[in-house]
């Protein structure tokens, strides 16, 4: 019998050293051996079974300046160390992540950095076309430390389209027995989640700054740059994606200095996400400073803070959101609350000009079931908006549901929140809301005269268009997520220039589309932790 022995690259001693952004790399060169092995050994056991086949996997790898850089196997798993991937390493060459047989996981014990990172004002030019992460259908990328992050660099992209039947997961390594060294099983907070960082316009940044290419603002939890001039700018596309698990607490810069499972930093409107998961994240499920870039179909599931925060003037728009706050089990058997705002919209953080105007989307076919009591790490109430810092909206076709509002309301207007409550539109929506809203019932100084002393529900019934009705109302169906399209409690119609003709991000007439099959799985993997 031949045995033909292939030893691939490994990383695991060290022999060539390689810098890169100010750290050493030391990895061992690839050594291919193909020498033949002549056995002519005789068994004669019928007894013994055949080894299992080992399957070849085809790691990531990169080209850098001292060669090819790869992954190793380790049994149907692909693992990363840090002579691969780590805060101290950016890779500047394309790279694609497959997915691997027999539920194989790409597993990375550091931080993922795409392309070269820096601060133009230090001699440092953005790269006009950066590397690119492709992701491939059906590829799980899990992350070992809190301090494990994906980050895009501006003039970076990633790529990572999955399908219906294939989506791509980002994830904690704790969720798969054989990596789960604690044995605890996967949590919130287990890695750093998502930072992609674009060229777009942020009011973080003067006219000035923007005008002479040094416009540099640092990303919140771990620091990178972002900013630019160009709305259009792409970063990049992400569909049909899982991001579970990711998100920090406060870090080194107290309250506000976070990690959320996606983050979009002045990116684009070339960018598109459509169909993300986001699940037990312990900041925010998808935070946006500046720029343009849109939304589709998205779920977020139990995330501790708010599900979506705007700020630092997007002007981008999104359909089809869907927000759920609930409870998980933690590792020390207590049962977590889940969910502050389900939007969180603030107008501006910096310097505003004809440039970079505040914040004021386009948001069309929203559902927000809310519960009524506090986050577990915040100690802040189940809400479904709250509005600050002189925000801009619009809002067609939401649903809000709160069953219980003992101790939480369902919208809140902070007084800078109220400046421009007469930009700060609901069409075509209905709020089903035991309590409807937090603080004074009527509109304050803060807001434009003509609303002053006007009641926040004349203000929300915006001359019949919406709807306000009990909170025992009907209007979620047997699923308990979609719309109840035959419910006599719900008699506004929907706004028609909305993203679709009904009430609300999912509708029951519709069960056969693959927007009620994402929300139904992101409802069922809640409703299992």
């Amino acid at each position: 019998m031949e045995l033909k022995n292939i030893f691939r690259i490994s990383l695991v001693a060290a022999a060539v050293s390689l810098t890169a952004c100010g750290g050493d790399i030391n990895i061992t060169p690839t050594v291919n051996d193909n020498s033949t092995i002549t056995d002519n050994s005789v068994n004669d056991s019928n007894n013994v079974a055949a080894p299992e086949p080992v399957v070849e996997v085809e790691c990531a790898s990169y080209e850098s300046s001292v060669g090819t850089v790869e992954g190793v196997q380790s049994g149907d798993d692909c693992v990363y160390n840090d002579s691969f991937a780590s805060k101290n390493i950016s890779i500047t060459s394309n790279i694609t992540f497959e997915a691997l047989p027999n539920d194989g996981v790409h597993v990375f014990d550091n931080a993922l950095q795409i392309g070269e990172d820096g601060d133009t004002t230090t001699g440092f030019s953005v790269p006009a076309n950066g590397p690119t992460m492709t992701v491939k259908p059906g590829a799980t990328l899990a992350f070992k430390s809190g301090e494990a992050i994906i980050r895009i660099a501006r003039g970076a992209k990633i790529q990572a389209i999955g399908t219906i039947d294939a989506p791509i997961v980002f994830t904690s390594a704790n969720a798969f027995p054989r990596l789960d060294d604690a044995g605890q099983g996967a949590q919130f907070a287990d890695w750093g989640g998502i930072i992609i960082n674009g060229n777009g316009i942020t009011d973080q940044c003067t006219d000035a700054e923007r005008a002479a290419v040094t416009c540099n603002v640092a990303s919140e939890g771990i620091t990178s740059y972002f900013g630019g001039n160009d709305n259009t700018d792409s970063s990049g596309s992400i569909k049909y994606a899982k991001v579970w698990y990711a998100g920090s607490g406060p870090r080194v810069g107290g309250p506000g200095d976070d990690l959320n499972s996606l983050t979009l930093n002045a990116v684009g409107s070339g960018s598109s996400f459509d169909y993300i998961h986001i699940h037990q994240g312990f900041d925010d499920g998808i935070e946006i400073f500046g720029g343009a870039t849109t939304l589709s179909h998205v779920a977020v599931t139990d995330t501790q803070d708010d599900s979506f925060d705007f700020d630092a003037g997007w002007q981008g728009s999104a359909e089809f959101l869907f927000v759920k706050h609930g409870t998980v089990n933690t590792r020390d058997g207590q049962v977590a609350n889940m969910g502050n705002n389900g939007f969180e919209t603030d107008g501006e953080k910096g310097d505003t000009s004809a440039e970079a105007p505040v914040t004021n989307p386009t948001i069309s076919n929203v559902t927000i079931i809310t519960t009524d009591a506090n986050s577990v790490r915040d100690d802040d109430p189940s809400q479904a908006f709250t509005f600050d810092d002189s925000i801009k909206s619009m809002y067609k076709n939401v649903l809000i549901v709160k069953e219980v509002g003992a101790n939480s309301s369902c919208v809140k207007h902070k007084a800078d929140g109220e400046k421009n409550a007469d930009a700060i539109t609901f069409s075509g929506s209905v709020m089903a809301c035991a309590s409807e809203f937090e603080g004074e019932a009527t509109f304050g100084a803060s807001a434009p005269a003509a609303l002053q002393g006007t009641a926040k529900t004349v203000w929300f019934d915006n001359g019949g268009v919406n709807q306000r009705i009990a909170a025992s109302s009907d209007v979620l169906a047997a699923d308990g997520f979609a719309t109840n399209t035959s419910s006599t409690a719900i008699t506004v119609a929907a706004d028609a220039t909305g993203a679709a003709n009904f009430i609300g991000a999912v509708s029951d007439q519709d069960t056969t589309s693959n927007w009620y099959k994402w929300v139904e799985m992101a409802v069922t993997a809640a409703s299992n932790d």
